[in-house]
């Protein structure tokens, strides 16, 4: 199992999940068969762009230890309202509110610990399965035409000033932005402590909720889920480096991330050779082979929301 660390070696994070797409057009037809999120690599942008933002990052780091530590955590139900700001071409591209409203609830579900497929038979980490318990509504859908093809991953879709939709109200909602990411990436994240006219989640318009348009292996939602999973906090798996540090106790050693769904009984080569939990949300597997947070991811989220937390502006009544 892995140790907490108290400070985040953010300079040494520079192993990638996946490459990053500029703001140039690329082939919107380009399907991705293996998962893509660009997370981490927007991570070592804006740490780049601004040299306070490590400190930031730092100090919710020691936060989230203390608060884990003193049991110092949000009390009843966090409700998060979500704004989806829809970017379209084609008329493919402006999924329906029947689609938008199914991503809702497959987080709903994920984070409730109601997925059908919670529980899944043989799963060797049963015991440290969670039940999140925060919840999201839809609190309001925006669309805008464009001409462009794809969008990257330098947030041009977050700005009105190069065609975008700006945030609504980012530290008491959460943005959604819904487009064509281009060089098969399925979603991106911001982390807590980053500038708040970008803050919020990105998905391509093909990943996004369960129905309609939603498109295999990835067709059940789980992108946003590992996505929110992101915005609150969470790291990926295997720490982004081989056999890395996700800041979690209950979450073992990965080589790297996994793909597909692999077979029951799947080890690392790790210390330890320890069996992989590639059914947490934060692996790369395909949806139908994610279903599960763990206990030590849950009290990382729910520091984010604590009084003095990073997302508590959330919280609030």
């Amino acid at each position: 199992m892995k140790k907490l660390f108290i400070i985040l070696a953010f300079a040494g994070m520079t192993v990638s999940c996946q490459k990053e797409t500029n703001e140039t057009n690329q082939n919107p037809e380009n399907l991705s068969s293996q998962r893509g999120c660009a997370s981490h690599e927007v991570l070592q942008r804006q740490l780049q762009e601004d040299p306070t933002l490590a400190s930031r990052m730092s100090q919710i780091e020691n936060f989230t230890n203390e608060a884990i530590k003193s049991g110092r955590l949000v009390n009843g139900k966090v409700v998060i309202p979500v704004v989806f700001n829809v970017l379209y071409r084609t008329s493919a591209e402006n999924i329906s509110l029947t689609q938008l409203q199914s991503q809702i609830d497959v987080l709903n579900k994920d984070f409730n610990a109601a997925n059908s497929d919670y529980n899944t038979p043989n799963n060797p980490y049963s015991s440290v399965r969670a039940n999140v318990g925060i919840s999201f509504e839809l609190d309001q859908v925006i669309r805008k035409s464009t001409t462009k093809t794809s969008w990257g991953t330098r947030d041009a879709m977050k700005s009105s000033k190069k065609g975008g939709i700006d945030a609504t109200s980012p530290t008491t909602k959460l943005n959604f932005w819904v487009c064509t990411i281009g060089g098969g990436i399925l979603g991106y994240a911001q982390f807590p402590g980053g500038n708040p006219s970008t803050d919020g989640i990105v998905c391509d318009s093909k990943y996004t909720g369960d129905t309609g348009t939603a498109t295999y292996p990835f067709n059940l939602g789980r992108t946003a889920t590992h996505e929110v999973g992101h915005w609150v906090n969470l790291r990926h798996i295997w720490g982004d480096a081989t056999c890395g540090n996700d800041y979690v106790a209950d979450t073992p050693l990965h080589n790297g991330p996994n793909y597909g769904v692999p077979a029951d009984g799947h080890r690392s080569t790790c210390t330890g050779t320890p069996l992989e939990m590639f059914m947490n949300y934060m692996d790369y597997t395909d949806d139908r082979g994610m279903y599960m947070f763990s206990l030590g991811q849950k009290s990382r989220i729910d520091a984010v929301f604590a009084s003095g937390g990073p997302r508590n502006s959330f919280a609030q009544p």
